[in-house]
C-alpha cells in the first residue's frame, strides 16, 4: 500500500473514532434521560447508567483481544452496525418496554441495553488502537486514540443538552445517531473494503444498508409513531405534544376536561383544577395582612395568576417559571387560555422565564405574598427547591407581614415527603408553619403549607370574591389530619447537601400506581 493510500486510510479512521467516541455518549445520555423522565431520580438513573456503561466498556476491551488481526476491519465494521442498531433502536425499545414491563422488567431492560451498547464501546479502542499500529508507533497511536475518542465524547455533552434534546427530543435522537453510527460502519467499509474478503463486504454492506433504511424510516415516522404511542400512553386524546429543553409538556382533552401533563406527570385537570388553585391561591392571601405584590414561583399556565387576579388589592403579580414553553403554551392554546382567562396578558402581570431560585436570589425586589406551585420533588432538581435554602430565600424576599406558602404534595399518597416540607419551614426561620389539606378528584387528598413571621390568621375563613368551591365549613376542615395522613414525626429537614425529601417522595410513591400526579 503506497502512501497516498495510507492518508485516506488514516484520516477515515481519525474520523471513525471521534464518531464513534461520539455515538456512544449520546446513546448512554439517552438512555439516562429516557429513564429520568419515566421513573424520576436522575440521580440514581445517571449513576446506574454511567456505572454499568463504564463497567461493560472493562469487559469490552479485556475480550477484544480473542479478536484475530486478520478480521479486525471487518470485525470493526460488524461492531459499528450492531452498535448502530442497539443504541439507535434503544429509546424505542425503553418506550416500549415503560408499557408492558413491571418496573423491575423495565429496569432490567435498561441495564440490558446499557451493558450491550458498553461492551460494544470497549471492542472500538483497542480495535482502533491495533489497526492504526502500521501508521504510529505504539505511545503516539494510543495518545491519538484516547484523545479523538475523549473529544467525541466531549462533542456529545455539548450537543445533547443544548442541541439535540430540546429541537429533536430523545426518540429522533436515538434512530438519527443509530444511523449515523451504521453509516459510519458502511464508511469504514468502503475504504477497507480491500482488506475484506468479497462475500464478506457484500453482505457486510447489504445487512448494513437494510439497517440505515430502517433507521431511515423510524425517523421520518417519528412524529406519527410519538403521537400514536402517547395516545396510548394517555386515556385522552392527545392534543399537544412538545419536548422543550426542560422538559416534556402533553395537553389532553376529553370533552369539555383538559389535562396538562409535565414528563408524563399530570398538573392538572380542568374538571377540579380549581380547588387546588383557590386553596393554595385565596387562603394565604386572607392570611397576608396586605396583597399588593404578588410572586408566582412555577404556575407559568396561568390558574394560580387567574385566582390572584380576583382580588382588586392586588398590584403586581410575577410569575417565574423555568419554561418559556408554558408561557407561550398558555398564551396561546385555546383551551388553556380559556381555562386561565387570558390571566398572563392582564397589565398587572408580568411573567419571567427563569430559575425560581436563581431568581430569589437576583431579585432585590420584596413581596407580600410568595406562593410555589412547583412540582412534585421527584427529582434532585426539584427538590433543592424544598430546602430549607430556597425557603430562607424566599423569606428574605417577603415584607415583615409577608406570607409563603408552597403546594406540598399529597400528606396521603405521600405521607413522609409532606410532613418533610413541613419540617423544612419549621427549620427556615418562619415564625408560624400552619399546614393544611383539602381533596382534589384529579390527585386526591392534596396538601399545602404556608408561613410567616407573624400570627397566620385564616379562621374563620370569609370571602366576597366568586369562588367554586371555598366556604367556611370547607376552610374549617383543611386543618385537620385523620390519623392515616398526620404528622409521623422524626423526619429530617431537607437540606442542599442532604436531599431528604427525595428519599422520602420516592420511597412513598413506590407504593402506589404508576402515573404520579404534580
Amino acid at each position: 500500500m503506497d502512501f497516498q493510500k495510507k492518508m485516506p486510510e488514516k484520516a477515515a479512521i481519525i474520523l471513525a473514532i471521534f464518531v464513534a467516541g461520539l455515538c456512544s455518549l449520546i446513546y448512554e445520555l439517552l438512555i439516562g434521560t429516557t429513564t429520568s423522565y419515566f421513573l424520576g431520580d436522575s440521580i440514581r438513573q445517571f449513576s446506574l447508567t454511567i456505572g454499568i456503561y463504564m463497567a461493560a466498556m472493562g469487559l469490552g476491551s479485556y475480550l477484544s483481544k480473542y479478536f484475530p488481526d486478520p478480521l479486525l476491519a471487518a470485525i470493526f465494521i460488524a461492531i459499528e452496525v450492531l452498535l448502530g442498531i442497539i443504541g439507535g433502536s434503544s429509546v424505542p425499545l425503553l418506550y416500549y418496554g415503560f408499557e408492558r414491563l413491571s418496573p423491575a422488567g423495565y429496569i432490567g431492560l435498561m441495564i440490558s441495553l446499557t451493558a450491550a451498547i458498553g461492551i460494544l464501546t470497549g471492542f472500538e479502542i483497542p480495535l482502533l488502537a491495533r489497526i492504526m499500529k502500521k501508521y504510529y508507533p505504539l505511545r503516539v497511536n494510543l495518545a491519538n486514540v484516547m484523545s479523538l475518542d475523549y473529544f467525541g465524547a466531549l462533542a456529545a455533552t455539548l450537543l445533547f443538552p443544548f442541541l439535540l434534546l430540546p429541537f429533536f427530543g430523545v426518540f429522533r435522537t436515538s434512530a438519527f445517531f443509530g444511523l449515523v453510527n451504521i453509516g459510519l460502519g458502511v464508511f469504514i467499509l468502503w475504504y477497507f473494503s480491500e482488506h475484506i474478503r468479497r462475500k464478506t463486504a457484500n453482505w457486510l454492506y447489504g445487512f448494513s444498508l437494510f439497517s440505515m433504511v430502517a433507521f431511515a424510516g423510524l425517523l421520518y415516522f417519528a412524529r406519527p409513531i410519538l403521537m400514536a404511542w402517547d395516545s396510548q400512553s394517555f386515556t385522552h386524546r392527545v392534543v399537544f405534544s412538545k419536548q422543550t429543553p426542560y422538559q416534556h409538556l402533553i395537553l389532553t382533552k376529553n370533552k369539555a376536561e383538559v389535562r396538562l401533563y409535565i414528563n408524563r406527570i399530570i398538573q392538572f385537570s380542568s374538571a377540579d383544577e380549581y380547588r387546588y388553585h383557590e386553596s393554595l391561591a385565596l387562603l394565604p392571601m386572607q392570611a397576608a395582612p396586605y396583597k399588593k405584590k404578588i410572586l408566582v414561583l412555577g404556575g407559568g399556565e396561568g390558574l394560580l395568576a387567574r385566582e390572584l387576579l380576583k382580588e382588586p388589592a392586588v398590584e403586581a403579580i410575577t410569575i417565574v417559571d423555568l419554561d418559556p414553553e408554558v408561557f407561550r403554551l398558555a398564551r396561546e392554546n385555546p383551551h388553556l387560555r380559556a381555562l386561565n382567562q387570558g390571566a398572563l396578558d392582564h397589565p398587572k402581570v408580568r411573567t419571567v422565564a427563569m430559575d425560581a431560585g436563581a431568581f430569589l436570589r437576583e431579585s432585590t425586589e420584596y413581596y407580600d405574598l410568595i406562593l410555589s406551585d412547583l412540582p412534585d420533588p421527584s427529582n434532585e432538581a426539584v427538590a433543592r427547591l424544598y430546602s430549607t435554602h430556597f425557603f430562607r430565600l424566599a423569606r428574605s424576599r417577603l415584607t415583615p407581614y409577608g406570607v409563603f406558602a408552597t403546594q406540598a404534595s399529597s400528606p396521603f399518597h405521600t405521607r413522609n415527603a409532606f410532613w418533610c416540607i413541613y419540617e423544612t419551614l419549621k427549620q427556615s426561620g418562619f415564625g408560624q408553619v400552619l399546614p393544611f389539606h383539602t381533596y382534589v378528584p384529579s390527585f386526591g387528598d392534596w396538601g399545602f403549607v404556608m408561613a410567616g413571621n407573624q400570627l397566620l390568621e385564616v379562621l374563620p375563613f370569609r370571602t366576597e370574591l366568586p369562588v367554586r368551591y371555598l366556604d367556611a365549613a370547607v376552610v374549617g376542615a383543611m386543618f385537620d389530619f385523620p390519623k392515616d395522613s398526620d404528622n409521623p414525626g422524626g423526619l429530617l429537614a431537607n437540606r442542599l447537601d442532604q436531599p431528604a425529601l427525595l428519599e422520602y417522595y420516592l420511597a412513598d410513591w413506590s407504593k402506589w400506581s404508576r402515573e404520579k400526579v404534580r
